[in-house]
């Protein structure tokens, strides 16, 4: 894509969803994955779910480069640091620029009281960003299905996530999703 307009209104776009990001990069995804496939159509949701899955089989800070990924998608390489750094660059100015003042009144009652009122956003959030990219990666009844087993498995039982990564990995080089 040689249209200078799409990478300056992708980087605006992670710059602003970024500072809002309550949780993490993660609870936006919803909001980016519209705006990337719905808004634009610069790639498919098959596109997104397949560069979530890559991102987050990697170790490190997997968001990064998943919207370095997008950013290298709509612009090549300069698309894909600009991507990486409106995604990280303004939460961490953000979280730099007022941590002395939430540290400096840690022990202040109204303190608590953001924090608890914060949980049930970002549980919401995430939430909906796991919906989000499950709808978008469940093409198929089966994928459906493993995606419905392993929520239940999650919510049901104490067993490790990696379990069911590695039961989702049989499955899917088998040829069964």
């Amino acid at each position: 894509m040689t249209d200078f307009s799409a990478p300056v209104a992708l980087t605006a776009h992670l710059a602003l969803v970024s500072s809002i990001s309550f949780g993490g990069f993660p609870t936006v995804l919803p909001d980016v994955r519209n705006f990337v496939v719905s808004t634009h159509g610069w790639m498919t949701d098959q596109d997104f779910a397949n560069m979530f899955a890559l991102a987050q089989s990697i170790p490190g800070p997997n968001m990064i480069l998943m919207m370095s990924l997008i950013g290298w998608r709509v612009w090549g390489f300069p698309g894909a640091v600009a991507s990486a750094i409106a995604t990280f660059g303004p939460p961490c100015t953000i979280y730099f620029a007022t941590y002395r003042l939430w540290d400096r009144f840690r022990d202040a009652p109204w303190q608590r009281i953001v924090r608890r009122g914060l949980v049930p956003v970002v549980m919401g959030l995430v939430i909906a960003s796991g919906t989000v990219m499950a709808r978008t990666a469940d093409t198929t009844w089966q994928a459906g299905v493993v995606t419905l087993a392993a929520a239940a498995v999650l919510l049901t039982t104490r067993l490790n996530p990696i379990w069911m990564l590695l039961v989702g990995a049989m499955l899917g080089g088998l040829g069964l999703l």
